[in-house]
């Protein structure tokens, strides 16, 4: 599933391509993408909508519109955005499309069907559950040692659980959290709340350092109209995990195999030897 960076590079290809376009039609082409409305009032909420610019809020990018809405949508494990021109047809999977005025349009395609758009009114974005439920923004002032010391102290879930909840680190999933873990030298079985003062601020650090190598690294990427984050998604030959998804491996510190466990459902690689 995207994470931060991930859903950052995708908000900010969007708003690179579409921001001040004006949408001419839309179309709800699978109702459970959008549970909360319908196809017709999906249309008529969006049509002749101009989109101010994109950007994100944890894992969801947000179309801020100049008729006081707001789109939400959240990528889940494939859904993708694609700028197609009129000589393209829609993909397989198409659930939704927003066309514009020169004959372009933007394509919601996702295989899984985990895909998830809601409208909102712009003024109660930060009420709406999808957001008011976030934790603060890892890369914001918000986010801080003092602010991760505290959420840690009250938890008693392995520390890899803690960093997967989105209520207190938002935006961080579980590659970035094996990665932060890896270079603190933090095991993920431990418990969050036994992390030490000194482990806080590390992680805290690292947290931060995970997120912003993977944003610089996106950043540099062309952006693909008809592919939109595709790039970051499956990264490049010359970009490597620490730890993830390298069960097996020699650790990059060590030289010990990189162990592979499951944690609420979702995969954990950490070394043994460097994070007792």
């Amino acid at each position: 599933m995207p994470e931060l960076p991930e859903v950052e590079i995708v908000a900010r290809s969007l708003n690179g391509l579409v921001s001040k376009r004006k949408i001419s039609a839309a179309e709800l082409l699978r109702p459970r993408l959008a549970p909360h409305t319908n196809p017709e009032n999906f249309s008529s909420d969006l049509s002749g909508a101009r989109v101010n610019f994109v950007h994100r809020r944890g894992k969801h990018v947000l179309f801020d519109l100049d008729n006081g809405q707001t789109l939400i949508t959240h990528l889940r494990m494939s859904g993708k955005f694609m700028l197609l021109t009129e000589e393209i047809s829609d993909p397989k999977f198409t659930h939704a499309v927003f066309h514009f005025e020169d004959g372009e349009r933007l394509v919601f395609q996702d295989q899984r069907h985990f895909g998830q758009m809601k409208i909102v009114a712009t003024p109660a974005l930060a009420a709406a559950k999808e957001i008011s439920k976030l934790g603060p923004e890892p890369l914001s002032e918000e986010f801080s040692y003092e602010y991760l010391r505290d959420k840690l102290l009250t938890s008693r879930r392995s520390l890899k659980e803690f960093l997967l909840d989105q209520t207190k680190v938002c935006g961080l999933g579980n590659i970035y959290a094996s990665e932060a873990m890896f270079l603190s030298r933090l095991n993920p079985r431990s418990l969050a709340c036994k992390v030490s003062k000194p482990k806080t601020q590390v992680l805290f650090e690292n947290i931060r350092l995970v997120l912003s190598e993977a944003v610089a690294f996106g950043s540099t990427l062309a952006i693909v109209p008809h592919d939109i984050g595709g790039s970051i998604y499956g990264r490049d030959s010359n970009w490597e995990w620490r730890v993830y998804d390298r069960e097996g491996e020699a650790c990059a510190v060590c030289d010990a195999p990189i162990k592979r466990i499951v944690q609420a459902g979702r995969s954990t690689y950490f070394c043994r030897s460097c994070q007792r």
